[in-house]
């Protein structure tokens, strides 16, 4: 039995993190990028590590309409009164 390799991904931390640290650490990103201070290679870091957080809050708040609609769902499994959550 094989056993699944650790994961030594700088991005490895990003699979369990919450909405709300993933955002902040998205919007910290944006403002460093912002700032122009970053090097080349780190600008490139940076960038991919935020796609991967957008990533992230996107399934994040997926799966939390998903609920919304579920719990809004009426017995008959039809949703009630469901609006898009901006």
């Amino acid at each position: 039995m094989m056993s699944e390799p650790i994961s030594t991904s700088p991005n490895s931390d990003i699979k369990v993190m919450s909405f709300e640290v993933a955002s902040e650490k998205l919007e910290n990103i944006i403002r460093k990028l912002e700032s122009g201070e970053a090097s080349l290679e780190e600008t490139l870091a940076l960038y991919d590590r935020g796609v991967l957080l957008r990533d992230h809050c996107e399934k994040k708040l997926r799966a939390s309409e998903k609920k919304v609609e579920i719990i809004l769902s009426s017995s008959e499994g039809k949703a009630e009164k469901t609006e898009p959550m901006a």
